[in-house]
């Protein structure tokens, strides 16, 4: 139930894009929830009518077409939950075109219900459902509420007077489908609110994620201004002082400026690639996530355990080698499990990849992913060890907690290497 206030304030970011509600597919399931329950509690109204009206002596014909008429009434709440659930956040308040067949096919159920029963309850029921689910603002739609609620009472107590007066297998069944009748708007009006809830939220998570992205890009941007803009002065003044040296005929001086230029020209080189690297970094937890998520992806069981200090890991030495361990496994794996581990003992640190291995024929393939691989971890003082055995294929790295000078390089044995 949201305001127009409100409904303008969540107004979508992106041009182009008619609604927010359309992107929630992560909240789908919810949806689904929210239907079944408004779908389910109308089954049960609709069975208990016709039970009530079975029991209080109606002919068959009158009873079929009851049931007949709450299947149609059932199929007109689906087409107004579909228009509630496409609804636009700058349509009209009360989409009268999608709207008006739920609306005119619970009317006219209506009115052959009152011409077959005479029960009021049974004629205005499905009206005042559809009617409650139309995109009313949040004061009127509790109005809306209120009133239904009122009216059906209302109607109930009338038709307990003039209609209900059976024996007591009758007295002991509409009572039930009155309560039901008179709860129905309520129920439909908190499930929607609910839905209204989670789709708020979910709008304000992708919100915030949106918002998160561009501070990011405005602290990267600004970054990259400052350093560039302070070297970019820096050389200027200098090759503006070189050309005044060389009018003055200062040749010598003139070339140390132009030589301090090309130092300050490297110096920008090189803050822009330490700059790039920084930002490229993703912190290892992310890594392992990132190469579990891609395993999933493709079909394959996997699952990791992550060191909780795993922060002070080498990332620049095991990021690159979880991407192609990652790869690795895609490609040549056996593609039905894998696990990952990333633990530290104070001395180092030790990540370790394991997954079902393929078939024969893959063993006997050429690559050098491992050999990549050892080569960078044996230049950070680290080493590898391949393990293949007949059901799994194990790649284990070990890297010194802080980097020394690079060791020897580990390469796999040439059986091993099959990745």
């Amino acid at each position: 139930m949201t305001s127009p206030d409100d409904r303008a304030a969540a107004a979508p970011a992106a041009p182009g894009l008619r609604s927010d509600r359309r992107l929630t597919r992560s909240i789908t399931v919810t949806w689904w929830y929210t239907v079944s329950a408004i779908v389910f509690f109308e089954l049960m109204l609709v069975l208990m009518t016709v039970s009530v009206l079975h029991l209080e002596g109606f002919r068959p014909a009158v009873v079929r077409a009851v049931a007949a008429g709450g299947l149609l009434w059932l199929v007109a709440t689906g087409v107004a939950l579909v228009a509630y659930r496409h609804r636009t956040d700058s349509a009209p308040l009360l989409p009268w075109r999608s709207a008006l067949l739920p609306l005119s096919t619970a009317a006219v159920l209506g009115a052959l219900g009152w011409a077959s029963t005479g029960i009021w309850i049974v004629a205005i029921t499905p009206v005042v459902q559809v009617a409650v689910m139309l995109d009313w603002a949040a004061g009127i739609r509790l109005r809306v509420v209120v009133a239904a609620t009122a009216l059906l009472a209302v109607l109930a107590s009338i038709d307990a007077r003039s209609v209900f007066t059976g024996g007591d297998s009758a007295e002991s069944n509409w009572p039930v489908m009155v309560v039901y009748s008179v709860l129905l708007p309520g129920v439909t009006v908190l499930s929607l609110w609910w839905w209204d809830v989670l789709v708020r939220l979910d709008r304000a998570r992708a919100a915030e994620s949106r918002l998160g992205a561009t501070q990011e890009r405005l602290r990267v941007a600004t970054d990259v201004h400052d350093l560039q803009g302070h070297h970019l002065q820096v050389i200027a003044l200098q090759l503006e002082l070189a050309e005044r040296l060389i009018d003055k005929g200062r040749a010598g001086a003139a070339l140390e400026q132009v030589r301090a230029a090309r130092t300050s020209v490297a110096a920008a080189q090189q803050g822009t690639r330490d700059l790039a690297t920084r930002f490229r970094g993703v912190p290892l937890e992310h890594e392992i996530a990132n190469a579990v998520d891609l395993l999933r992806a493709a079909g394959t069981t996997a699952e990791a355990t992550i060191d909780p200090d795993s922060r002070r890991a080498p990332a620049d030495v095991l990021g690159p080698v979880i991407r192609e361990t990652t790869t690795n496994v895609l490609r040549h794996g056996g593609g039905r499990w894998a696990r990952l581990l990333l633990t530290g003992d104070g001395a180092g640190w030790r990540y370790e990849i394991t997954n079902d291995a393929s078939s024969p024929a893959a063993a006997s393939e050429d690559g050098s992913g491992l050999t990549g691989i050892a080569r960078r971890v044996g230049e950070a003082g680290g080493e590898v060890r391949v393990e293949r055995g007949r059901s799994e294929f194990t790649v284990t790295v070990r890297v010194p907690a802080t980097g020394r000078p690079a060791g020897p390089v580990t390469v796999p044995a040439e059986g091993s290497e099959r990745r």
